[in-house]
């Protein structure tokens, strides 16, 4: 007898295996209740707090001493709002700062929180909110890392019982004002959390153009980078979706129109600097909720170690991470990404299609060497330098870290959404080959990796050894 209730035929002499399909990952996309844009949104925006009585402003000396926060207040007072305003805000905050700024809030008991300026003021902004309205959370636990955010171990406290968010961006790149990220040096350690939760996502974002027209030349250039690399991981990360994508692909789309204008001419260029300003937070939008990938994995590892600004160490990698992921046969696949075979390569595509840099008749690598080339020009249109090694990383300091940054890089949070998941091995062929300005080539590699170009006298011993055998 046999096992079926047929003849037994070819069909079950095949070895086939069944494997269950993994159900998709439920998903969602989440941002602030209010997005306010266009010059001169601001008055109407603050309207809304119509009802709130007592604010509290973060922002850095900078803003505060060029009378960026005067305006904020004057609109504040104007609608009868009492205003207390904390500018010790620094580039990177600490914990020291944002534990002085929750102890300046809880004595103000404030009901609306503004952070306004960049990334900075905005990340202490959330963290200090988090502390005002939960002061007994521990931060260990608040920093704990997570395989998928939608179904984390360690859930936020429920926000938004004491206070309201409202953050007002004064520069074009960090999209924080969208994001439910914050990232926090801890002064004693030395260790940075990077917070991730949409507890802590704002409840309301000003986009002002206004408050950009004077930003200087560097940082047009970085936070316009920054963004382009935002929108650029979002679009090929594993868990970007419909949502997402039309986001990334509209901000790259104004990006690629408007920032070189924007940083040539600046104020006198105000529609550019108006089309930049929303494509920053448009790309926040996008990545708030499809997250990013290693090239900000390595940028935070990078620019921590050698003090250069974020958007400028994303510019120095963001190509050879391109390189690095278009690849239909990955090392390693990526867990929970939303399909079963490798399309960071399709994507790639898509994007030098939809910049409208494919010529007809491109296969897909050409497409994705046209979208490297267009990211090539844009540094050199931004006088951004081609190399990490030009932007003044000393070369001895570089290798001497080299170790220590692809093994943190490894450990980011943002190297689970990447499509293709990292040996540690292999961001420091990427890291090296962008310190040297190099091409990232795949399979000039160090030991360790699957793709060893053997050498002549490797392949030699196995043969020497089996006649050994033999002989005994």
């Amino acid at each position: 007898g046999n096992s079926i209730s047929e003849n037994v035929g070819p069909k079950h002499l095949i070895n086939k295996k069944t494997v269950a399909k993994r159900a998709e990952n439920m998903l969602w996309h989440k941002l602030p209740k209010s997005i306010y844009f266009r010059r001169g949104s601001l008055p109407i925006a603050l309207g809304d707090l119509e009802g709130k009585k007592r604010a509290f402003l973060v922002t850095d000396r900078f803003l505060f001493n060029n009378g960026y926060a005067d305006d904020v207040v004057q609109l504040l007072k104007a609608q009868g709002i009492e205003v207390q305003t904390f500018f010790d805000v620094e580039a990177d905050p600490t914990l020291s700062v944002v534990e002085k700024g929750a102890e300046a809030m809880k004595s103000f008991q404030p009901d609306v929180i503004l952070a306004l300026g960049g990334g900075s003021p905005m990340d202490a902004a959330k963290i200090m909110w988090v502390m005002y309205e939960h002061p007994e959370t521990h931060f260990e636990e608040l920093a704990m890392r997570f395989m998928d955010i939608r179904k984390r171990i360690y859930k936020f406290p429920k926000m938004g019982q004491k206070a309201e968010l409202v953050c007002i961006t004064t520069t074009s790149g960090t999209g924080s004002e969208v994001t439910p990220f914050a990232v926090v040096t801890d002064d004693k350690t030395g260790a940075k959390y990077p917070l991730a939760d949409y507890e802590i996502t704002p409840n309301m974002a000003i986009v002002d153009a206004n408050l950009v027209m004077n930003m200087p030349k560097s940082l047009t250039a970085f936070g316009g980078y920054d963004a382009v690399t935002h929108a650029l991981e979002a679009y090929v990360s594993v868990l970007a979706n419909e949502y997402s994508d039309g986001q990334a692909l509209q901000a790259l789309k104004m990006l690629k129109e408007y920032l070189p204008s924007s940083y040539k001419n600046g104020s006198a260029d105000p529609i550019a600097r108006e089309k930049v300003h929303n494509a920053a937070t448009i790309a926040g939008m996008a990545f708030a909720n499809a997250f990013l990938g290693v090239c900000h994995s390595m940028a935070h590892k990078l620019g921590a170690e050698f003090h250069l600004p974020h958007g400028l160490a994303n510019a120095l990698l963001i190509s050879n991470v391109v390189r690095y992921n278009a690849n239909d046969n990955p090392t390693k696949q990526t867990a929970f990404s939303q399909y079963d075979r490798p399309q960071a390569r399709r994507r790639y595509a898509e994007v030098a299609d939809h910049l409208g840099l494919s010529q007809a008749g491109d296969r897909t690598a050409q497409k994705i060497e046209r979208l490297l080339t267009w990211l090539e020009e844009l540094k050199v249109d931004l006088d951004i330098p081609l190399s990490i090694q030009a932007a003044g990383v000393n070369e001895a300091d570089f290798i001497a870290k080299l170790e220590e940054l692809s093994v943190e890089a490894f450990d980011d949070q943002c190297t689970g959404a990447n499509p293709r998941y990292p040996l540690i091995s292999e961001l420091k062929e990427v890291l090296t080959a962008s310190y040297f300005g190099k091409a990232f080539v795949e399979g000039e590699t160090f030991e360790g990796t699957t793709v060893i170009k053997k050498k002549a006298d490797q392949e030699a011993k196995p043969a020497k050894a089996k006649k050994e055998k033999a002989g005994a």
